[in-house]
């Protein structure tokens, strides 16, 4: 199963809040209690989306957190980036790959195809694509060449029927 790590699914969750509500500066305090998360994790997000430069901060009184660009140009590949790292399916398409098997592997380069679909599913889906229905225009994501057709087929009682 490929699973992203729950404090990557609090940054999309904070990234989106914050989105939602642009027009003013975010403490991780606020955050911490608009969002429902703890305190502690709220900072370690917003430090890791700071750093990976997502968000700006600001120190000070009057100060907080704030996107660095518009909801509609981030996208959650680079969310997902900035917290775990690039994206990479399996061992062999890190960079800094430790694999035994990659000097003679031949399904390397399919796991290279694999991960680069995957990267740029995640890329086409942007921020503003997780707000509210009501706030984003719903968007077709297109996972597949536009010549593709899957074979319609229903389970029914748990039989396959084409």
């Amino acid at each position: 199963m490929l699973r992203m790590s729950k404090l990557t699914d609090y940054g999309i969750v904070l990234m989106s809040y914050i989105a939602e509500h642009r027009s003013k500066q975010h403490s991780a305090h606020m955050l911490s209690d608009a969002v429902h998360m703890p305190l502690p994790t709220v900072r370690k997000i917003l430090k890791v989306l700071s750093t990976g430069g997502l968000l700006t901060s600001e120190r000070g009184a009057q100060g907080g957190y704030t996107l660095t660009g518009d909801p509609a140009t981030i996208s959650v590949a680079q969310i997902i980036t900035a917290i775990e790292g690039p994206i990479a399916l399996t061992e062999c398409v890190s960079t800094a790959s430790q694999c035994d098997q990659e000097t003679h592997c031949t399904v390397q380069t399919n796991w290279n195809q694999i991960n680069n679909a995957v990267f740029h599913a995640l890329d086409e889906v942007k921020l503003a694509d997780m707000l509210a229905p009501a706030l984003s225009a719903p968007r077709i994501v297109q996972f597949y060449p536009p010549s593709y057709r899957a074979k319609a087929v229903t389970i029914q009682d748990g039989d396959q029927h084409d």
